[in-house]
């Protein structure tokens, strides 16, 4: 792979233009459906981040379920430590600051919730994180426990967008 799938922030333009591997490698980071990825490979050129990122952002909301549960796979639990080196772990371990800084109770609270949220739908809690206390995403987790499973995929759509949008601004300039 070239150095584009691999630096802090790239131009717009060069996404537009990379071979398909380099950009899709810069596309997965933002979000590891495949089919999320290949719609937006198809879209280019963009020419702007904020077409870019409303494309993203709709691609998401359209995505069928099992897509959602391929992208949500690449996410750690909320307060888990995401592993690796890779633009993607730097950014989850970023976003994902409010809850690492928490006192330990507030953290196995989370931790307990996590479990609870995983038994209840059979996937991780999804929730964008950034400048988010551990207090309000355990608050935030314990209200969606009381979701029925449509109303959370919908939610978990809404907040796998709002990462993906955060990310695409990170990955791009």
């Amino acid at each position: 792979m070239s150095e584009i799938g691999m630096t802090a922030s790239l131009p717009l333009e060069a996404l537009d233009s990379a071979p398909e591997a380099d950009a899709a490698a810069v596309l997965r980071a933002c979000c590891a459906s495949d089919r999320w990825v290949a719609q937006l490979l198809a879209g280019r050129p963009y020419g702007d981040l904020a077409r870019l990122t409303a494309v993203g952002r709709d691609a998401v909301l359209a995505l069928p379920w099992p897509d959602v549960e391929q992208a949500l796979a690449a996410h750690p639990r909320i307060g888990e430590r995401a592993a690796g080196a890779d633009r993607e772990a730097a950014w989850s371990r970023q976003e994902q600051s409010g809850a690492s800084a928490a006192p330990a109770g507030t953290q196995d609270a989370l931790r307990r919730a996590n479990v609870a949220y995983e038994e209840r739908f059979g996937h991780v809690y999804l929730v964008c994180a950034t400048g988010r206390t551990a207090e309000e995403l355990l608050a935030d987790a314990t209200a969606r426990l009381a979701h029925d499973p449509d109303t959370e995929h919908d939610v978990v759509r809404r907040e796998l967008a709002a990462i993906v949008e955060l990310r695409l601004a990170k990955a791009l300039v």
